[in-house]
């Protein structure tokens, strides 16, 4: 029986999809407006309320790995809407739910593009949550560092020296960028308190 998503281990992930950096593809702002249009076209705007796209690849001025982030707004009744859920399926995605931690509630994931018999496809990566869950962060995360070239390179930079460490540990390279992000979310709350006052 052929394997799916579903069936592949952390070490199946790791060795069939490793951390590679590549520089920023202009192409990747088209890829990610096309997908847009795709999901809202099947959806429809009144469950997706808002699409950003968000992660390295939406950052200008540094290596990402070649995969599209997309971060999608919808109403909390509909968090886990088994309806909406078949939707994206039909578009091509597998559903993962991820559970909550730490100060951040359970949302849903999707994954597209990941190929199996290792042929490359463009991948897909959704995060789907209300508007209070703490992963919107991640847009003000993305405005900092396009806007900030300097913190952009020193993302970069640490972003290189984990993917040469951690190739073939998708865990550990995430967890690695866990404090940068933290302490870059943490620069711009300061900076919309001074703002503000």
């Amino acid at each position: 029986m052929k394997k799916t998503l579903y069936d592949l281990t952390k070490e199946d992930w790791n060795t069939l999809f490793p951390i590679e950096l590549v520089d920023h593809n202009p192409e990747w702002k088209n890829i990610y407006e096309n997908e847009k249009q795709r999901i809202l076209e099947k959806v429809g705007q009144e469950i997706i309320l808002r699409i950003e796209h968000f992660g390295s690849s939406s950052i200008t001025s540094i290596k990402s790995k070649p995969y599209i982030d997309l971060m999608i707004e919808i109403p909390k009744d509909l968090l886990f809407d088994g309806q909406l859920i078949d939707q994206f399926t039909e578009l091509g995605y597998s559903h993962f739910k991820v559970p909550a931690r730490e100060n951040i509630e359970e949302y849903s994931t999707f994954g597209k593009g990941y190929n199996l018999d290792g042929k490359k496809e463009q991948i897909f990566h959704i995060h789907m949550c209300p508007k209070d869950n703490v992963m919107w962060k991640q847009i003000n995360f993305r405005d900092y560092l396009n806007a900030n070239k300097k913190r952009a390179k020193e993302y970069e930079d640490l972003k290189i020296e984990l993917a040469s460490k951690f190739k073939n540990d998708r865990g550990s390279y995430v967890l690695g960028k866990t404090d940068f992000v933290k302490e870059t979310l943490e620069l711009i709350e300061k900076s919309l308190r001074t703002t503000r006052y």
